[in-house]
């Protein structure tokens, strides 16, 4: 049975208020091609719970989970062992249920892990303070583009070519409605990035230059001398972090001189989930903090002298007049930061340096297994925990048939660069503390057996 509310008539009265003449005229920005004009075929009118349940549990059946095969996916969403203690806590009830901390007073719990959270999150990126997390990685890279805009007052943004397709794509749409100009590019397959041309895209019109740090092919750019060259025509550095176990074994980019830094939190206490929801994580500079969308929980004492927390900063729409808000994003991902906090804390500092360390060496044991097969080359001088190979073949191809034999070998730049033809063959591959030995050895075994004959294709 649907639930349709409204009438026809009360429908109609709320388009003609709004000035569309029909229901399909609100979808106008969604492209022709992505549109329904009818029933989805080959799915049936009705079926019952049951046989839905049976339906979709085929379905699933053909899936290749990441816990049931070796994995070296990345690319921005990463398979970490997440300790039994923080899906525990995370459903304890006074988190699970929580939600916005309008009333301070009787909202301590949620407000004092968010400030923990943020202290975790400024002490990772090297910055002075990081807000109360956002939606994910790629809106909180959007935010700070038009934040960096603000600053300077200006409407023109660099974006360098290892930043992550799916970070450039979201900014693209949102640039749409603000009128902001992007000067994006291509990843060039070199073993380390583009640095120098990057700096020269650099002008007088320039907001901010946006780096991924390490970037989407897993190389290590240079903060410094990139801020070095943003500060000197007056704009800013925005870092994007899509893989923060790395900052483990490297500098953190505020102290590199990223005014900004941004980036997906998943990859510490939350899981893979399907692609979602995950965590956006976001610091900045202190003399920047008015200018920080989404919240900031304070401390503080009371009447009485005893420690409280607050909302030391809401600058959105919810909390204050909409004009003056930095941004409409209306919720954190408060579940998905406790978990991130949880395994932080759970970690420490020590033992965040000797997890990087130990993707670090499965990444190079897995760089070096495939450095062996005859045909693959590795392109990367440096990286963390995930690098790209160069294949004789079309990457795609590869990845579905390494997927036949039972393994999920990594992501091919195909995938994230469609309309590329020159990066097709590249293949961008991942390993953490989950990558075993024999893991390894299936990947490079079969890999070396596929290209026995690249003109022949699958050996028999």
């Amino acid at each position: 049975m649907r639930y349709l509310p409204l009438t026809p008539a009360e429908r109609a009265d709320m388009l003609r208020t709004i000035g569309a003449g029909s229901v399909d005229e609100l979808f106008v920005d969604v492209p022709p091609e992505a549109r329904l004009d009818g029933p989805i075929a080959g799915l049936p009118g009705h079926a019952s719970e049951m046989a839905v349940e049976r339906h979709m549990a085929r379905l699933a059946a053909d899936n290749l989970s990441a816990g049931s095969a070796p994995f070296f996916l990345g690319a921005g969403a990463y398979r970490h062992h997440i300790p039994a203690s923080v899906d525990h806590l995370i459903q304890r009830g006074e988190f699970l249920t929580a939600y916005t901390p309008y009333q301070p007073e009787i909202a301590q719990g949620t407000l004092q892990v968010l400030f923990e959270f943020q202290t975790q999150v400024a002490r990772l990126f090297g910055t002075d303070v990081a807000n109360a997390s956002m939606y994910d990685g790629s809106t909180a890279c959007w935010e700070a583009v038009v934040m960096a805009g603000r600053i300077t007052r200006r409407k023109k943004a660099v974006l360098s070519g290892g930043l992550h397709p799916h970070y450039v794509s979201t900014a693209t749409t949102m640039a749409r409605f603000t009128g902001d100009t992007l000067d994006t590019r291509l990843p060039d397959l070199s073993a380390g990035p583009d640095d120098a041309a990057l700096i020269a895209a650099i002008d007088g019109e320039t907001s901010c230059v946006v780096v991924q740090y390490p970037d989407v092919l897993g190389r290590i750019p240079d903060l410094a001398a990139i801020a070095e060259a943003a500060h000197a025509r007056g704009a800013l550095l925005v870092a994007v972090v899509t893989e923060p176990v790395a900052l483990g074994l490297i500098e953190a980019p505020g102290k590199l001189g990223a005014d900004i830094v941004v980036g997906e939190g998943q990859s510490l206490g939350v899981g893979l989930n399907f692609g979602g929801p995950y965590l956006g994580l976001f610091g900045c500079r202190e003399k920047f903090v008015r200018q920080m969308p989404g919240r900031l929980a304070g401390q503080t004492v009371d009447a009485d002298g005893k420690r409280g927390f607050v909302l030391t900063l809401s600058t959105r729409e919810q909390h204050i007049r909409r004009e003056k808000a930095t941004s409409n994003i209306c919720t954190n991902s408060g579940l998905c930061a406790l978990a991130f906090s949880i395994h932080m804390t759970l970690l420490g500092g020590e033992g965040l340096a000797r997890l990087a360390r130990i993707n670090h060496e499965r990444a190079r044991a897995t760089a070096q297994a495939l450095a062996r097969v005859p045909g693959v080359q590795v392109l990367n001088e440096a990286y963390v925990n995930e690098f790209t190979v160069i294949l004789p073949r079309d990457a795609r191809e590869l990845v579905r048939e390494l997927a036949e034999y039972g393994v999920l070998g990594g992501v091919s730049l195909g995938r994230l660069y469609p309309e590329a033809e020159g990066l097709h063959g590249a293949l961008l591959v991942t390993a953490t503390e989950t990558t075993t030995d024999d893991d390894i050895h299936a990947l490079a075994t079969i890999l070396a057996e596929l290209l026995v004959d690249t003109h022949e294709g699958v050996p028999t």
